[in-house]
């Protein structure tokens, strides 16, 4: 993709609870005293599919032969092709034969991470999120350069998913206080960020300190779970998100095994997954649904964390033209450094992983699309359809694998992230952030890949867009 330059530019320290987009236009416009490199775009004005195949996700199934419309980013109209009036000087999409849903999420999502990354580098990310119809992001590794960035997006001036920003993790490292705890969220929550990562390493006093800070301050937080802390501690203290499924097989384990564990010593996976205790899992997925605690499982990275012994299978993936061969070589020695395990411990646990995502999926716990890209493996946009596979290997639905990308994650917006954005269906109201398929993905989810185009805030990127930025990224990188 060509940059436009320079630096990230625009407000910093947005406020935590945003308010909607055209608020935060307005707002802008009067407050900010730094001067954008360009102007933002034009509304996109009136947009039409017609005769499109709609699937809401506010209920299951597919609506056929509907009109939906889409005016300066906001779906303002839904319903049969002959009771809905387009009016003159809209841009009519056919959508006669497709299907048209809401856009994707990718809920562990990583972007150049330091204070002034490559501006090409960042907008070459945000371009194959949008590439593969994910029109939302939330960033898990945050930098305070993201916090403007967000905004430059939201304003058009930058094409990319709407990005949740996550900050700078509190870990063993960062936090080895309580009161480095309480610091660290007071800063990010003055500074704008949307969220609190967490990553291993905090004690169990430091993690007391910063719920009751995070409380305070009304800043949400989730991540990984430190071991210090536990699952049990971390879902009944408010963790918002879970992800990796993390602490989730050691909390099923039998009580031989947490003994040994807890005495420190290594445990092989064959050992760990020894004795689940089928009335563990139960009552954990419970505790999970009681607390309201979102999982973004991730399967596909652990697959890839354990089971990638040969990286050259991966290596020549197709997506892989995307990426440069620097990022290749950093995959290849990443793989040759991961935890390893017998053959049958790898599969023993990964199977445990698929039996507890399962069990929270048919219990209704609330799930979310994750990749951890660009970790092992993992194109941006392009791994959330390996997750994808994955997921639906474990014994999910398709109809629940997709609302976890779309509807699952405009309520965890709302009422995690207190974020005042309605998205994730296709209804009146909703921002229009869309995927315009040439076939149905309840049917197979390998439809999601046939896609005509993408909307992002009501702007429209044809499939033609699309593949030329695809193709123009990949000549790039076949130059080294």
């Amino acid at each position: 993709m060509t940059s436009s330059g320079g630096s990230f530019s625009g407000q910093t320290g947005r406020r935590h609870a945003r308010p909607s987009a055209r608020a935060a236009i307005a707002m802008v416009a009067l407050t900010s005293t730094v001067a954008c490199e360009a102007p933002p775009q034009a509304a996109p004005g009136t947009i039409a599919f017609v005769g499109v195949h709609v699937l809401p996700m506010s209920t299951p199934g597919v609506q056929p032969g509907q009109t939906v419309v889409t005016v300066d980013g906001v779906i303002t109209e839904v319903g049969p092709v002959d009771e809905v009036v387009v009016g003159d000087g809209a841009t009519i999409i056919d959508g006669e034969g497709r299907y048209l849903m809401p856009g994707l999420a990718e809920m562990h999502a990583h972007v150049p991470p330091g204070d002034d990354p490559p501006r090409e580098a960042v907008e070459d990310i945000l371009f194959l999120y949008i590439a593969n119809g994910v029109t939302s992001i939330r960033g898990m590794l945050g930098s305070a350069y993201q916090i403007p960035l967000a905004d430059e997006i939201e304003r058009g001036e930058v094409l990319g998913p709407n990005f949740y920003v996550g900050a700078p993790s509190i870990n063993g490292t960062s936090a080895p206080t309580p009161e480095d705890a309480e610091r660290l969220i007071r800063e990010h929550a003055a500074a704008g960020y949307d969220l609190q990562k967490i990553h291993p390493g905090v004690s169990r006093e430091s993690w007391d300190r910063m719920v009751a800070t995070a409380e305070e301050v009304g800043l949400t937080f989730g991540g990984h779970v430190p071991t210090d802390v536990g699952l049990l501690h971390a879902i009944e203290t408010g963790m918002s998100t879970v992800d990796h499924l993390d602490g989730y097989v050691q909390a099923v384990a039998s009580d031989d095994v947490v003994a040994q564990v807890n005495t420190g010593q290594p445990i092989s996976l064959e050992r760990l997954v020894e004795g689940v205790d089928e009335e563990r899992i139960a009552e954990i997925v419970n505790l999970t649904i009681e607390h309201d605690v979102y999982v973004v499982p991730t399967m596909y990275l652990w697959e890839n964390l354990y089971g990638a012994e040969d990286p050259e299978p991966f290596l020549s993936q197709p997506e892989m033209v995307y990426v440069s061969a620097q990022q290749r070589e950093a995959w290849r020695r990443q793989a040759a450094g991961s935890p390893r395990g017998s053959a049958a411990g790898v599969a023993a646990f990964l199977e445990v992983r698929d039996r507890i995502l399962e069990a929270l999926s048919d219990a209704g716990a609330p799930i979310m699309m994750g990749t951890d890209s660009p970790q092992m493996f993992n194109v941006p946009g392009f791994a959330l359809h390996r997750e994808i596979d994955e997921m639906a290997d474990a014994g999910m639905s398709n109809q629940q694998i997709l609302e976890s990308g779309t509807v699952a994650v405009g309520r965890y917006v709302r009422e995690h992230l207190r974020l005042d954005e309605d998205f994730g269906t296709v209804e009146p109201g909703q921002r229009a952030d869309l995927v315009l398929l040439g076939s149905n993905p309840l049917d197979d989810l390998d439809n999601l890949t046939d896609r005509a185009g993408v909307m992002v805030r009501g702007r429209w990127v044809p499939g033609e867009e699309i593949d030329a930025g695809l193709e123009a990224l990949a000549a790039k990188h076949a130059g080294g």
